[in-house]
């Protein structure tokens, strides 16, 4: 009789690692949480960024968190703090500045594309937009959002990618700057009017004119984010 083969062994699958996978993966994981920590509010501008700290509260070693403080400096969200630490970014006037100008030249861009491929129906999301903020006015925060969400509806309707990519990092930068210029009195009902004025431009397919309204808008907005910021002080 002949005997069978003896059966073969096993080696059990280790459990998976609770700090979400390989490496790669958990840095990845790490660098979207922290921007996310970043641009949500959680981390300030000026917070020093200990390793040790971040890695309990996200779950993962410090090597991930390492590589995530590493991209996000590469970013422009961290930056140097005392002695040997990091911290995130705090921006002075005169980096508010340069920011505003750069964003007035992008959003002025996709103002333009978009007059020259908006859809009817991309810009009756526009108007729907328009319509949203005029009932929120007095609401500074939901103002904002809607403000947030009207720009990149103008970003999808220019059809170009490598714009939509280069402004992408403007709404980080942006949200390390403190509170809202919708706070300050007059702002939203002139920022309103610009958008207006904007989708106006738009409809009527007129490129040069919106991409002209489109920067006077962030200049504004950059002016009175200044004045917040630091001529208060």
């Amino acid at each position: 009789m002949t005997r069978g083969a003896p059966p073969r062994r096993t080696t059990p699958k280790p459990p998976p690692k609770p700090d979400g996978g390989d490496r790669g993966s958990r840095a990845e994981h790490a660098y979207l949480r922290l921007r996310e920590a970043i641009r949500g509010g959680a981390l300030r501008p000026g917070d020093e960024l200990r390793e040790v700290e971040l890695a309990a509260r996200l779950g993962v070693s410090r090597t991930p968190v390492r590589e995530a403080i590493r991209r996000l400096t590469g970013d422009g969200l961290v930056e140097p703090g005392k002695g040997r630490s990091l911290a995130v970014t705090r921006f002075g006037r005169q980096q508010v500045r340069e920011l505003y100008v750069v964003r007035g030249l992008l959003e002025g861009a996709a103002a333009e594309l978009a007059a020259r491929h908006a859809t009817a129906a991309e810009i009756a999301v526009l108007r729907d937009l328009l319509a949203a903020m005029r009932g929120a006015l007095g609401d500074p925060g939901r103002t904002a959002t809607l403000n947030t969400r009207f720009h990149a509806a103008i970003h999808e309707a220019g059809r170009n990618a490598y714009l939509t990519r280069m402004l992408e990092p403007m709404a980080h930068f942006i949200a390390l700057l403190p509170g809202t210029t919708f706070e300050v009195p007059g702002r939203a009902d002139a920022a309103l009017a610009e958008h207006a004025d904007l989708v106006d431009a738009i409809a009527a397919g007129d490129a040069p004119r919106a991409g002209g309204v489109a920067r006077r808008h962030i200049e504004r907005a950059g002016e009175t984010r200044i004045r917040m910021m630091f001529d208060a002080e």
